[in-house]
Order: structure tokens, then sequence, then C-alpha cells
């Protein structure tokens, strides 16, 4: 009889093959909100999973006055609170064992000192491995790596060590700010040390494109301009700003949403075939895709984008402000909380092929899906039989929150007449594998205890990626005139449809 494996249990063959070394987690602003919702979470999983090993140590680094104990304490009830387990109370006291915190402010130097004293100390156990987490704002990024980088954290004195360092988005305002953040890290962390993390990345249907295109003979030929269409890609919220009124006031929707979680979705969707499944090569396909989207000029940026901000209505029967209305937003704000966007990307498979981005706050639901929509076929075979038209093939591939793949294709409907009705093939996750699928900092926090950087983005995709939205923010600049709005729990503004019906096309309803 054959033996199931639960799809979240990793056998101990591919344990053994993956052995990590032990190491020291070290998680800067281990006080807030990423910290406590997923990383602890994350941490706890991987060690119910049998991948932290006992000797693993983890020490978090914060302003606020813990002691170790109730540090400790604040741990245990945010895994309690947010695991995607029921947590284990043996497996959570020994978590919770091996962590120490420290009270520190990231701009003083002495503090590092303190800090490289704690993963000295022999009594502290703390292995020479070291995985630096920036949970904190991008202004601390470059303050904390020159600070270790002065107290001798940030290179290994010997090939037994490795070093590295997590920071998250957003990694820069535009361009300008990326190249220098990239340059202030590269003063003292070298780029295969560097792991700029995007959590989109680690959802398994994200991670199941390349395997869905790439080991699937049925739809790699079909990947062409020849047979696809358009491709829409939809990230819809229901919520609005949520108490981040400050941040995304001075961020918008082309930021948040657009330079790093979509454009990657479209590089991951668009790429060519890696010459192998390894980190730089995947990495290299990234790139060129992003360096082949058109530009966008003056004239694109008004004809081809839309901005908007959300009004006052009702989400699920409850009425919500406007936009202007949210706390920390400024009366006069231009900031977008919705973009819609054509791209081309000009390049011999994708020539001719539109691509639809959009995303918004506000919108009826939360939902994140790709749809890939094929050419029609010819209606000749069908022109006397009871099927007006003929429905496009659709391919759909749901990121969240049901994480699964659609397959629309059109059958002849029972009968003796001949009329054609498109039904749907679905596979979902959740129903098609045993257990819990991770997290995604889970995967992302594994691999990068394991140095693969496949999932993290590299300097040149952050700096081609802002290179087109800066294109667009510059048009956005010289535009003059009211923005747009949309009711709240409505699918966006009118100028968002008029975008892509000026193709003849029409939004997907997710």
């Amino acid at each position: 009889m054959s033996k199931t494996i639960v799809a979240d249990q990793p056998t101990e063959t591919f344990r053994e093959q993956r052995r990590l070394d032990p190491f020291t987690v070290v998680i800067f602003g281990a006080a807030g909100d990423l910290a406590h919702r997923k990383l602890f979470p994350a941490l706890y999983n991987l060690m119910v999973d049998g991948w932290l090993t006992p000797e693993c140590r983890i020490l978090g680094v914060a302003r606020r006055p813990y002691s170790n104990l109730e540090f400790q304490a604040a741990v245990h009830q945010s895994v309690t609170l947010y695991s995607r387990r029921s947590p284990d109370p043996k497996v959570l006291d020994h978590l919770v064992s091996s962590i120490r915190y420290l009270e520190a402010d990231f701009n003083d130097a002495a503090q590092y000192a303190t800090l490289k004293a704690i993963l000295d100390n022999p009594e502290e156990r703390c292995p020479n491995n070291y995985l630096f987490y920036l949970a904190t704002p991008p202004s601390a990024y470059p303050v904390i790596a020159r600070h270790l980088g002065q107290v001798g954290l940030a290179r290994p004195y010997d090939t037994q060590q490795w070093i590295r360092i997590i920071v998250e988005k957003p990694f820069g305002h535009d361009l300008d700010s990326a190249v220098s953040l990239n340059g202030q890290l590269h003063q003292v962390f070298d780029e295969s040390q560097i792991y700029r993390i995007d959590h989109y990345l680690g959802k398994e249907t994200v991670q199941n494109i390349l395997v869905f295109r790439f080991a699937n003979g049925i739809f790699e030929p079909l990947w062409t301009r020849q047979y696809i269409d358009h491709v829409q890609i939809t990230v819809a919220e229901s919520l609005g700003v949520a108490g981040r009124g400050s941040y995304y006031d001075q961020a918008g929707a082309l930021r948040d949403m657009v330079q790093n979680h979509m454009l990657q979705l479209v590089s991951l969707i668009a790429m060519e075939p890696p010459v192998a499944f390894e980190a730089n090569a995947v990495r290299d396909e990234k790139v060129k895709v992003l360096r082949s989207i058109r530009p966008f000029t003056t004239r694109d940026v008004a004809d081809w984008t839309v901005r908007a901000q959300y009004e006052s209505g009702a989400i699920d029967g409850h009425e919500v402000p406007g936009y202007l209305d949210e706390s920390d937003i400024a009366s006069d704000s231009r900031t977008e909380s919705y973009v819609a966007l054509r791209l081309l990307i000009d390049n011999w498979r994708w020539a001719g092929v539109p691509f639809y981005l959009r995303t918004g706050k506000r919108l009826p639901k939360r939902a994140t899906e790709i749809a890939i929509q094929f050419k029609t076929a010819p209606h000749l075979f069908f022109q006397q039989t009871e099927t007006p038209e003929l429905a496009p093939n659709l391919l759909t591939l749901k990121i969240q929150p049901d994480e699964g793949i659609s397959l629309r294709f059109g059958a002849k409907v029972p009968g003796p007449a001949i009329k054609v009705r498109t039904v749907n093939m679905e596979f979902l996750y959740g129903t098609s594998f045993a257990g819990t699928p991770p997290e995604a900092y889970e995967r992302l926090l594994l691999d990068a205890m394991f140095g693969d950087s496949t999932l993290f983005t590299r300097k040149d995709e952050v700096e081609a990626a802002w290179a087109l939205v800066s294109s667009i923010l510059r048009g956005w600049q010289r535009a003059r005139g009211p923005i747009p709005t949309y009711a709240s729990g409505s699918w966006g503004p009118e100028e968002a449809d008029a975008l892509i019906e000026r193709d003849g096309f029409h939004w997907r309803r997710p």
C-alpha cells in the first residue's frame, strides 16, 4: 500500500537532503505588527515542520521597553492568535525559550556593539550564521546596514559562516531612491547576501505559475501572441487604508501594489523558459520582461493609465467613508487608491498582446487573479446552429483568497440541437492537496535560511520596475484637473472601463 504524504510535512529524506546549518535570526522591529502577525507564527510553523533545529536562536531588537520574559509572553500570544495551526504547547514553549530581546535605538551605534556582544557570548549559544530581518521602516535600512558593518556583523569571516539580510518593501520611493538604497546596502553587504522580500512570491499559486507553464506540454506551445488575445491581472481589496493613512498617502496604489506585486506577476507570466530552475537564471528572464515593457510617454500616461480615489459607499452592507475622509489623509490629496493601466511587451513572444492591470481599495471583494484570454475560434463551423457566437477560452490563475486554477471552454448542451455553452474546469489547492498550505512568509523565510534567492527580487529587477513606474509618476505630475472617483463597493471608475473597452475588451469580474 502506498504511503500518503501530507502536503505541508517534509519527508525525512527531503529534510535530510536540505539540512539547515544552525543559525541565529535577528529581527529588527521585533515589536511591530509584521513580526507578531507574520514572522513569529512563520518561525513557529517551520519549527513544527522540523526545519528549525533546537540549536537555532531568535533575537528580537526594537525600541519598546520589554524584558526577556515580557517579550517571550508577547510572542507566545502572537503565535496563539495568528498561527495557521493550533499551537502545540511543547513546540511553542521551545520556540519561546529560544528567544531573547534587546531594547535598542536603531540610530545608536553603541547598541550594535551590545548586539555583537550577545551574539559572541558563549553562554547565549547563538550560532554564528546570521539572518538579519529588517521589519522596520525603509528609512532604517541603510542605518542598520551601516552599523552592522561597523561592528563586523556584515561579512562572513570564513567560508564556513554565512550572513544574510532580508529587507521588506517598499524598496525605494522612485527610481532614484531605489538606486540610492541599493548603493547604500552594497557598501556593506554583497548582492548575494541581500534578500528583498515580496510576500506575493511566496504564495503557492504564484510559485505554481512556473510549474504550470513549463511542466505541462499542453500549455507552453500556446503561450504566445498567436493564441493569446490579452491578459488581465486584478488585485482587488475591500478594505480602505485601514489605519495606514500616513503611509498610504505618501505611496498610493501604483507604488504600493503595481511596482512590486503586480509587475512580479507580469514577469512570471511573460518570461521565457530559464536555462535552469536556479535563482539567477529565473531572475535573468524576469528582468528581460521588465526591460521589454514599453516605457510610458506623457501621451501614453494620459491615454493608457487611470488613477482614482474611492468615495463613500457600502461594503458588505456597511457604510464606509471616502478616501479624503479617512484619518491622516490630506483633504486635498491627489494620491490614488485605484490604478488601471495597459502594458505592451515589445518582444517576439508578446508583441501586440496587451496586459491590463488594475488594483484598488474599497472594491466589492478581496480577490487576486490572472486571467489569460485566448483568441476566439472561427465560428464558421457553427453558423447554421443555435450557437450565435463562441466565447473565448479563458485560463484563470486564482491567487487569493481561494488559490487555484480555472479553465473555461466550450461544450455541447445536451439535446438534439447543436448549441455550445461555456463550462469551467476547476482546480483548488484546498481540495486537491491534504493539509493547510504554508503561509508565504514560511516559504520565503525557509528559502532565505537555505540561501535560495529564487523568490526574492534582485537589484536590477527592482530598478527595472521602478524605471517603468517612474515614467508613469512623471506623467501624473504633469497632469492637471480633478482625479476621477469611484463609489466604495463598485469595481472602479468609468474611466477604467473606457480604457479597456477602447481595445474592444471588458474587465472580468473575479
